[in-house]
């Protein structure tokens, strides 16, 4: 059974940002889709299991964009 989480991120401004983070994030495992809203700053995200949260913050944190919050759906 895969979960959303939607994560709000500060900083992201472009296409190459939005790159960035599908990449940090489609490299989590269990991670199964990433979409980012640039206009939003909203980056959904479908995941094997709800404990991969922490994980995607910090792989869009490494990328260098900064989580303001997340939920899951």
């Amino acid at each position: 059974m895969s979960r959303s989480l939607v994560v709000y991120v500060k900083g992201m401004s472009c296409r190459h940002c939005k790159a960035a983070v599908e990449k940090a994030v489609g490299a989590v495992p269990g991670v199964r889709e990433v979409r980012v809203d640039l206009p939003s700053g909203e980056v959904r995200v479908r995941v094997a299991d709800a404990g991969l949260a922490a994980r995607v913050a910090e792989a869009i944190g490494g990328a260098g964009y900064e989580v303001v919050s997340w939920r899951e759906e």
